[in-house]
């Protein structure tokens, strides 16, 4: 990778992971970053075609590195490699934004979220990560940020542009703003768990080594949540996502992981369980491809019971 372009640049980097990426949607989101940051796009072996086109992206977008994976290595090890790499720059960043392929800030969000940080640090705050409002472009709703009390998981709904930061139990993923130098003291993501609740076990250990996690409702970001989203009532309009049978695999066999760790909340786990419960029901009577959907649910609890290692398909 080449040099920083500027001094400014030393305060930001960016790492988006790509697989088989809409183009269009990463270059609006490649557009909407700030122009003094390092971007980089870890691709996990999309097809030879998107690559090119990744290539030529890479060259025509100001501060754009490209890292190609040869195989699919998982969202946890794409990052992995992205962070290292920044942190290896001749004026290392001092944050790194950590991004999905189609997540789109808004004017400012950014620039907002650093702000946020530093004065939650003026504050006296032990801050470890902080991260944007999302909100589903297929029905307007935003995601909300995660909140728990003793026996409750919950999901609190501030209004966009709302200036009161909100503190977590969770934070999403796509849109986390994490200091590179606790990123690398944390020893990274968890690489086994490939892609579904990465975030989730992140959270929970930067919270169990007494860190804070907030959500900024000033800061948004358009974000796609799964391969679709639908709207549902439950006291309250909702998003719940759509995935492949492949994602509900990991995303079992993870949760059902972290249902071992010592530092996960019992809350959570809790709450885990009934929300698993309940992504059963709601696919057997409505969703899509409903055998392979519940096998491959089955499968994922199971293997997460044995600690059995990802699938090729």
């Amino acid at each position: 990778m080449n040099a920083l372009p500027s001094v400014e640049a030393a305060v930001l980097a960016t790492v988006t992971v790509t697989f088989n990426p809409d183009i269009p949607l990463l270059k609006a989101q490649l557009q909407a970053l700030p122009r003094a940051c390092v971007k980089v796009i870890v691709d996990n072996a999309s097809r030879p075609a998107l690559v090119t086109e990744l290539e030529t992206v890479t060259a025509n977008v100001r501060g754009v590195h490209l890292l190609c994976n040869d195989t699919n290595t998982g969202l946890a090890a794409a990052i992995n490699r992205g962070v290292k790499a920044v942190s290896k720059l001749p004026l290392p960043p001092r944050f790194v934004l950590l991004l999905d392929q189609d997540s789109e800030p808004q004017p400012g969000s950014v620039e907002t979220l650093i702000s946020a940080f530093q004065t939650l640090e003026t504050e006296g705050q032990n801050v470890g990560c902080v991260g944007p409002l999302l909100r589903d472009p297929h029905t307007g709703l935003t995601h909300g940020f995660h909140q728990c009390t003793r026996w409750r998981w919950k999901r609190v709904y501030p209004p966009a542009g709302s200036p009161a930061p909100v503190p977590c139990a969770n934070l999403n993923g796509s849109g986390t703003l994490v200091p590179v130098s606790l990123f690398l003291e944390l020893g990274g993501l968890d690489e086994p768990l490939f892609i579904d609740h990465v975030d989730t076990e992140w959270a929970f250990r930067v919270l169990a080594r007494g860190y804070g996690l907030w959500g900024i409702p000033s800061a948004v970001f358009v974000h796609r949540m799964g391969e679709d989203g639908r709207r549902f009532w439950l006291f309250g309009w909702r998003v719940w996502p759509a995935r492949s049978p492949r994602r509900h695999y990991y995303l079992y066999r993870n949760a059902v992981t972290l249902m071992r760790r010592t530092y996960v909340p019992n809350v959570w786990k809790l709450w885990a369980v009934v929300k698993m419960f309940l992504t059963v029901i709601i696919t057997a009577t409505f969703g899509p491809l409903r055998c392979r959907q519940l096998r491959n649910m089955c499968a994922g609890a199971w293997a997460g019971l044995v600690l059995r290692g990802p699938v090729d398909e």
